[in-house]
């Protein structure tokens, strides 16, 4: 079971889950949450991805805001019109343009130190990183290869939001060709149209990376998370056949 831990972060201490396989890992995977905050959703998909052989961090990205458990929703999101409020009422629009593009860096290096020393701890110090993000998280997956080419060599994003726009520090600026991408967009999600995954294929495509890049049919945004209405089953089971094969791929 992922374990919910401290570690320093940029500013100050995030919470964060770990979750550790059974025997040495295979290499190290960076799992960035989505907008609605880490919460045992988080630590059940981390849970899942170190059945597959690998150590996971999943840190608390809005910890500059408050603790975990205190920014968490208090109604159950499965009720699509408690979703609606959630996102209605809470602060979680200006969490996300608080974590700068440069603070997220910050974090970001603090988290990989992190993982790394836990990679050590665990006997698997020259394992490489892989990121992988949800919703806003898609877009910290991206930087983080940006940020540390050659040591995370693979990037998962699903249902991310963001990835492209106007502004001239967009995730879609920093793709890299040490890094392998996937991403899995949902259908229905006004925050990545077609013509923003387009517009990222290209990124990628000029900076010579490899990559694969899908629209799910009938994904809505958030369709991983179990936890709310948007969940979509197929789509979730996709991702994790993708996301696993990437991972086999760049990390042993």
């Amino acid at each position: 079971m992922a374990e919910l831990i401290e570690i320093p972060a940029g500013d100050g201490t995030a919470e964060a889950y770990v979750a550790r396989p059974d025997s040495t890992p295979k290499g190290g995977v960076l799992l960035f949450m989505d907008a609605i905050g880490l919460r045992p959703r988080i630590g059940e998909m981390a849970d899942e991805i170190a059945s597959w052989g690998y150590l996971v961090l999943a840190p608390h990205v809005f910890y500059r805001e408050g603790r975990a458990a205190d920014l968490a929703p208090t109604g159950d999101l499965r009720d699509p019109q408690q979703r609606e409020a959630f996102f209605a009422t809470s602060n979680v629009g200006q969490y996300i343009a608080n974590l700068t593009p440069d603070l997220a860096a910050r974090d970001t290096a603090a988290y990989v130190e992190r993982l790394e020393a836990l990679l050590a701890e665990a006997g698997a110090g020259e394992a490489k990183l892989a990121a992988t993000g949800y919703c806003m998280g898609a877009r910290l997956a991206i930087r983080a290869a940006g940020q540390f080419p050659g040591t995370v060599v693979a990037v998962g994003g699903f249902h991310g939001g963001g990835l492209v726009t106007d502004d001239p520090q967009s995730p879609h600026t920093v793709v890299t060709s040490e890094a392998e991408y996937v991403f899995g967009h949902a259908e229905n999600d006004h925050s990545l149209t077609p013509e923003n995954a387009a517009e990222l294929d290209k990124a990628l495509e000029a900076a010579g990376a490899t990559y694969t890049s899908a629209i799910y049919p009938d994904a809505p945004h958030g369709y991983t998370m179990s936890d709310t209405s948007s969940w979509h089953e197929p789509s979730y089971e996709r991702h994790l056949t993708e996301l696993k094969a990437l991972l086999q791929r760049r990390l042993g």
